[in-house]
């Protein structure tokens, strides 16, 4: 026990005194919101850690067509200092832009006018987003394979098996059977993929170095496709007595006829749906993230002001950047059954019967 203490009386230490070295050796201003941005938004290199001064970055491919027709190349042909137009040239007359319109965006010039190139480039995004697949993939075919190896009768697995067993029957017996009645077998396996898929991204998301630290689900690209995933399985697997109920509702006649109000009130609630959960997952976790760097960017601003109180408020952040983490977890944990439970709520809501009960 007393040797834990020690540890962490030196980590502790290390922490405090760090950040008052670097102080020292480095006395420029420091980008604030660039170190929260770069965190949060996509780029055309993944950027890891600094080394004795120098970066380490991991070079992704470019693919894109342009006026020229289409190239293939890697991001450490951009250059790494910006010109005079704040832009990064590259080759093929392309260049990364620094501009509000088409911030870090590829451009060229084209008879005078900045355009974009069809981009399908490998971001940093979508390296994450395959990274967090082949996790994905792993959390289900190793557990099916012991399932096919077993009998219901063999004592319940262990380990990471066993784990997986455990998040499977709570999100099934406690979400989807009880939302969704006799038709849960049917929308099982779309919903728990939703569920495994943003649980694995929020805490791949929490881990600060590679193959972590992408903010997968505080990118709203992604959050909108889940979204219109779950858009998509409610309203074309919808019965007629949910379509009826959307443009000839149960109301009065002077409600849907000859103005369509409450018509145009229930298709209004299709779109609101599925934006809801979009707008929820991606500002909690963009949130969640934000909130935690900033608690470390204060030691940066405490040193530029004193470095006497950016000593005391580095203990102060390192704390707080711990709750935060510790809380991002469980964060992590609720927003992936939140929208599992609200996309078996909505599919259960477009599963309505037809009744006789009716307002003339």
């Amino acid at each position: 026990m007393k040797y834990i203490k020690h540890i962490f009386c030196l980590l502790t230490l290390f922490l405090v005194l760090s950040p008052a070295m670097a102080a020292d050796q480095e006395k420029e201003n420091i980008d604030l919101e660039e170190i929260l941005m770069g965190h949060i938004k996509d780029s055309y290199e993944w950027h890891i850690t600094d080394f004795m001064g120098k970066p380490i970055v991991l070079h992704l491919p470019i693919i894109v067509k342009s006026s020229t027709g289409w190239h293939v190349f890697c991001s450490n042909e951009f250059a790494h200092e910006p010109n005079e137009q704040g832009n990064r040239p590259g080759p093929y007359g392309l260049y990364i832009a620094n501009n509000e319109v088409h911030e870090n965006k590829i451009c060229e010039m084209v008879n005078g006018e900045e355009v974009r190139p069809f981009d399908i480039s490998i971001t940093k995004t979508v390296v994450i987003l395959f990274i967090n697949a082949i996790i994905l993939l792993l959390c289900i075919l190793i557990p099916s394979r012991w399932c096919r190896n077993h009998k219901p009768s063999d004592p319940a697995p262990g380990g990471f098996v066993g784990m997986v067993h455990m998040f499977v029957m709570s999100v099934y017996d406690d979400v989807i059977k009880p939302t969704l009645g006799k038709e849960a077998d049917k929308y099982a396996p779309y919903l728990l993929t939703c569920f495994f898929f943003i649980l694995i991204s929020n805490f791949m998301g929490v881990i600060p170095f590679p193959p972590g630290g992408g903010n997968l689900t505080g990118n709203i690209t992604c959050t909108f496709f889940l979204a219109l995933c779950t858009f998509l399985v409610t309203n074309l697997t919808g019965t007629k007595a949910y379509w009826k109920e959307i443009f000839w509702p149960d109301v009065p006649l002077w409600m849907k006829a000859p103005i369509p109000l409450m018509p145009f009130i229930e298709f209004f609630g299709i779109l609101t749906k599925p934006l809801a959960l979009m707008i929820r997952l991606f500002a909690n976790m963009m949130a969640g993230h934000a909130i935690a760097i900033s608690f470390a960017c204060i030691i940066f601003i405490m040193f530029a002001i004193n470095p006497v109180s950016g000593t005391l408020m580095t203990v102060v952040s390192v704390l707080m950047s711990i709750f935060m983490m510790l809380l991002e977890l469980l964060v992590c944990y609720i927003q992936a059954l939140v929208f599992t439970m609200l996309s078996a709520v909505f599919i259960s809501l477009a599963h309505v019967k037809e009744h006789s009960a009716s307002i003339e």
